[in-house]
């Protein structure tokens, strides 16, 4: 009975993506189709066999690797910020965007990046049918992080148009960075941790293809150059300096919006509180969240426990939940195990928001960042929805 109830959930995730869609005519149904069978066989593969994770898990290791060298770099000015049990939000976060953003600009003005782009997107296209960019986007999402993804990204974001800035926008609620997978499953059972990112990668795609299907023509599926438009490409390290200042000023704008955004939602919750001590974001998103919850697949019990644990992710953070039942999260069954592993294991909150707001203001222009601010709540719902399925489609393969 719980395996139909999951079953239905599934549907019923997918039919609400319908029922918010901005262009329900112009759905690729096929597209959505395609990814839909990808994910249920990747879902499969990853519950089932060891070699999957240990592929994803490689290719993790190897972008861990990339940050960790950032904070050598970070470490020589802020040994203080650096060598601690435990960074902050802003050193380990953000500040290895210094030399991500830059390392990436270098392979674009060397060619290198745009060659990549245009040939694994050209293949992961014929796959997911969808444009080039988008699709290695995904998968340059998986490993480098929301922020990070968007910021290497900055050439193509200025020279598409604004609609495919605000699928972007909404993919981009649907990842986790590399450099914290390593602290992720020292928290939560690793394999699941493991399963989630290429999960929340196709259902990323699933979730835009069906809320703000986009239809560009085949002038448009093109990859951004330098030497686009005929322009004269600057020197090179007059190129660098650019790119290391365009990365530092990202990462204070990224950093002013989210300190706003967690505020304001603190601010929001003491507000509320004045009305009713136990009226919380936290506790209003979780009653939201239990029929969504159940439908995963779950007794009314651990239904109500995962819903209070979804809504908290959503306020906060997945690390507040993750911290919250580490100890005890082998006294419940394993399929709540495998759900609510799998649910927080991505950056849909209202923090990100901040992120990605705060990213796109400091790449593209005020028209496409008004689009973006315009729908802010199709960002959250992005975000929410592919959680929920990549949770759905995880624990039908874990009872």
């Amino acid at each position: 009975m719980y395996f139909l109830v999951n079953l239905l959930g599934v549907a019923i995730f997918l039919a609400l993506g319908v029922l918010f869609s901005k262009r329900r005519k112009e759905i690729q149904w096929r597209s959505v189709g395609t990814l839909l069978v990808l994910n249920v066989f990747i879902a499969w593969f990853l519950t089932s066999f060891s070699v999957g994770r240990e592929i994803i898990a490689a290719a993790a290791a190897g972008f861990t690797w990339l940050v960790s060298v950032a904070y050598e770099g970070i470490a020589f000015a802020f040994p203080d910020w650096v060598h601690v049990p435990q960074m902050n939000f802003f050193t380990s976060a953000l500040l290895p965007i210094l030399l991500v953003v830059p390392m990436f600009d270098i392979l674009t003005y060397i060619g290198v990046l745009p060659f990549i782009i245009k040939w694994i997107g050209k293949g992961l296209a014929f796959i997911t049918k969808e444009p080039k960019f988008e699709s290695f986007f995904a998968i340059e999402m998986m490993f480098l992080g929301n922020t990070e993804a968007l910021a290497v990204s900055s050439l193509q974001l200025k020279r598409m148009k604004a609609d495919r800035c605000l699928t972007l926008a909404m993919m981009s609620m649907s990842c986790i960075t590399a450099a914290m997978v390593g602290i992720y499953t020292k928290m939560m059972p690793a394999e699941l941790v493991i399963t989630a990112i290429p999960l929340n990668v196709i259902n990323a795609l699933i979730v835009t293809n069906i809320l703000h299907p986009v239809r560009i023509s085949e002038a448009e599926d093109t990859v951004a150059t330098l030497s686009d438009g005929g322009r004269k490409r600057q020197p090179f390290f007059s190129f660098l300096g650019d790119s290391i200042l365009g990365a530092g000023r990202l990462i204070l704008i990224i950093c002013a919006n989210v300190i706003a955004f967690v505020a304001l939602a603190k601010l929001i919750d003491m507000l509320l509180m004045l009305v009713y001590p136990d009226l919380t974001l936290e506790n209003i998103l979780g009653c939201i969240m239990f029929p969504f919850a159940w439908l995963m697949g779950l007794d009314a019990t651990e239904a109500f426990e995962l819903a209070r644990y979804m809504g908290t992710k959503l306020v906060t953070n997945e690390f507040v939940v993750m911290l919250a039942v580490q100890d005890t999260l082998a006294t419940y069954s394993a399929h709540f195990q495998a759900v609510l592993t799998v649910f927080v294991t991505s950056f849909a909150n209202f923090g990100t928001l901040g992120m990605i707001i705060g990213c796109f203001k400091g790449l593209v222009d005020e028209s496409k960042n008004d689009l973006i601010s315009r729908n802010v709540g199709y960002l959250l719902l992005s975000g929410v929805l592919v959680s929920l399925l990549s949770a759905s489609l995880a624990g039908l393969f874990i009872w």
